[in-house]
């Protein structure tokens, strides 16, 4: 039934200029306002939508990920743009003083490192 559809995913926001901001202007992705929401269009065609929801609730976990060839200087950009990257305490082993969980190192997985978008939503950014 669904073998031929274009699916793709969403998740809700509380400020859609702001959302179209960060993720356009912060995060420098293909964003654009289509009226009902902001559509964030990747190089591997995947689409993700964001729609404003008038009592939205932050995702507390991980909605949307970046894969980078370098972790560290991704969290170096970030950094400058004044994003901070979140510590948790219950990950299976600790992150490092920037904040990332050195999977490889680990044999768990990739390095990765976690923020929120301006309405609380978990993003990542991972190294394979």
């Amino acid at each position: 039934m669904f073998e031929q559809t274009e699916a793709f995913s969403g998740y809700s926001v509380d400020d859609i200029t702001e959302a179209l901001r960060f993720y356009r202007d912060i995060l420098g992705c293909d964003a654009s306002d289509v009226g009902m929401g902001v559509e964030l269009h990747f190089p591997n065609g995947h689409t993700v939508f964001l729609y404003e929801k008038e009592d939205h609730e932050p995702a507390t976990f991980t909605v949307l990920n970046f894969p980078v060839d370098d972790i560290d200087t991704a969290i170096e950009d970030l950094e400058i743009k004044g994003i901070e990257m979140l510590m948790y305490e219950d990950l299976p082993t600790q992150q490092d003083a920037r904040g990332v969980l050195r999977g490889k190192a680990a044999g768990m997985g990739p390095d990765i490192a976690w923020f929120k978008d301006p309405a609380g939503n978990v993003l990542a950014v991972l190294e394979q």
